[in-house]
């Protein structure tokens, strides 16, 4: 069976009234946490989308690149987009859900993070609405300031480049530390263990552009260092 099949299989629950607990906690294990992954990213982004007030075809085209779709498997992530966006249910009450599911698991909230982000800047254009949403759902996510401010500053043009950020360091870390951080970031950026978390197959392409923003943070502090 499709993941889409599955997918809309499950916004399609939420769409009769089930209720995002109900289906939410048949999700939780493998590999319907993939299914809860994806929709997650689908109905943040649909929620995402009436912050600045449309959705644009850029934004469409980077949730399809991100994820991977088939073009049989086209009209069904369709419908699980509009599913998502005709639900009644507030952005606080999904992303409140989702962090609930997840738990105490980071690197999965920080994965999720990584795809709003995405979508948010594929026009070219971060509206402060969007940057408000992404902040609140970071928030409710339980990811701290530093990591927040890492992930925009990667993905946001405007935002000062700051590979400190991107490596969760500060300038006084001792090189030997920030090396070990690093290390650290590019083991937990392999595509294995992003399905380990729950980061389906179709969306591991996510991993690529971290991988480079990482090792070019490491590159510039390192360079800092030894001039």
């Amino acid at each position: 069976m499709s993941i889409w099949t599955r997918i809309s299989e499950a916004v399609a629950a939420l769409a009769k009234g089930e209720g995002l607990s109900a289906v939410f906690d048949k999700l939780r294990t493998p590999p319907e946490r993939s299914v809860a992954f994806t929709i997650a990213v689908i109905a943040l982004s649909a929620k995402m989308a009436k912050a600045d007030g449309l959705v644009t075809r850029a934004e469409v085209s980077t949730f399809r690149d991100i994820f991977h779709i088939a073009p049989e498997d086209e009209a069904g992530a369709a419908r699980v987009f509009n599913l998502a966006r005709q639900d009644v249910a507030g952005f606080e009450e999904y992303a409140r859900r989702i962090s609930a599911m997840f738990g105490n698991e980071m690197g999965t909230l920080c994965d999720l993070m990584e795809g709003l982000f995405q979508i948010a800047i594929a026009d070219g254009t971060y509206h402060p609405a969007e940057d408000a949403f992404l902040s609140r759902v970071a928030e409710l996510f339980g990811l701290s300031e530093s990591q927040f401010r890492g992930l925009r500053t990667r993905f946001v043009p405007d935002a000062a480049p700051d590979p400190f950020s991107i490596l969760g360091v500060s300038p006084d870390t001792p090189l030997p530390e920030i090396r070990r951080a690093w290390k650290a970031l590019v083991r937990d950026s392999h595509p294995d263990r992003m399905i380990a978390r729950g980061v389906p197959p179709e969306a591991v392409k996510m991993c690529e552009r971290r991988l480079i923003d990482i090792n070019r943070a490491w590159e510039d502090i390192s360079s800092r260092a030894t001039a």
